[in-house]
């Protein structure tokens, strides 16, 4: 249960796929990240002709990665239903035909979306770029995103035998009691999915007592890279807009004070002040715009935690 004030809200389920479907085309970047653009359902076609239509697929040109997205409600038969549809998808996801479409499709997005070419210019990526980038991103083999409200032990299992790579996020919807028309839906942390298979089936860290998508500051701070009530510093210029720069202090609970507002994850308190700037940007990763005095990134630290073997218990 969430309570505002007086106000409760309380777990309830999708009325449909196509509601997920909805929300997660209107929140897209809560899962596949800030540099991450979002193609819409199209027709891809197996190599003999046979069409399906995946809900939707997911470019991320800051981490080089795409997605085929496929919402799906946890009730729905895994074997029949979930394992049947997307392995026809990746079937069909891999021939030249559906990356062509694709690339063409990102290619007009870019040239009419500005939200999407303003992702492409914060990564120093030009125009005569974007098509070479959509190219190369796609001669890799996609992950396969799932959101879903809930996860059964047959999907985790199906997932962790499949070849792709595949991340399952869960996304809870609630309804204020008594007034089943005011909704609102919840979203993983630091876009965390339930279910990585591609962090699994990586060579094991030499720190092995934590996993990357549960560092925080905190763990930062124990480890003694970085100082309670040290500065961390941003800089940001929005499209056609003045670049500013912002300074974080450290606390000792790992959150970070900005702009008179502390903040719980870094991404938070990047994200106020790049719309502090004047972006419209929904979301930001601040693991990788918040650097040390020194010009590190909290990103390398998190590495740098990751790469340490933990002292054996005596």
């Amino acid at each position: 249960m969430l309570v505002f004030k007086e106000t409760k809200f309380i777990k309830a389920p999708f009325e449909s796929e196509a509601e997920l479907e909805q929300v997660i085309v209107d929140n897209y970047e809560y899962l596949f990240g800030p540099d991450s653009f979002y193609l819409p359902k199209t027709i891809i076609k197996t190599g003999d002709g046979v069409g399906t239509i995946p809900d939707g697929f997911a470019i991320d040109i800051g981490q080089r990665k795409w997605y085929i997205v496929e919402a799906e409600l946890g009730h729905h038969d895994v074997w029949n239903h979930i394992a049947k549809q997307v392995s026809k998808q990746i079937v069909a996801s891999l021939q030249l035909t559906t990356k062509q479409k694709l690339e063409d499709i990102s290619a007009e997005m870019y040239e009419k979306d500005d939200y999407t070419k303003e992702k492409f210019t914060n990564l120093g990526i030009s125009s005569v770029n974007v098509r070479k980038v959509i190219r190369d991103i796609l001669l890799d083999d996609p992950v396969i995103g799932i959101p879903i409200d809930s996860i059964p032990n047959d999907l985790k299992d199906w997932a962790r035998q499949l070849r792709h790579k595949v991340k399952l996020w869960i996304v809870n919807k609630f309804v204020e009691l008594n007034n089943i028309e005011n909704i609102v839906f919840e979203f993983p942390e630091e876009f965390k999915p339930a279910l990585d298979t591609e962090e699994e089936s990586e060579p094991q860290k030499p720190n092995t007592e934590i996993a990357q998508y549960d560092v925080e500051i905190i763990d930062l701070i124990s480890a003694n890279l970085l100082k309670t009530t040290g500065k961390l510093y941003m800089s940001y210029k929005p499209r056609n807009g003045q670049q500013k720069k912002y300074e974080a202090t450290i606390s000792k609970d790992g959150s970070l004070e900005v702009l008179g507002q502390t903040f719980s994850a870094p991404s938070y308190a990047a994200l106020a002040g790049i719309q502090d700037a004047g972006s419209d940007r929904k979301t930001v990763n601040g693991w990788t715009s918040w650097k040390t005095e020194n010009g590190q990134t909290l990103s390398e630290l998190r590495e740098k935690l990751l790469n340490t073997p933990t002292s054996p218990s005596p």
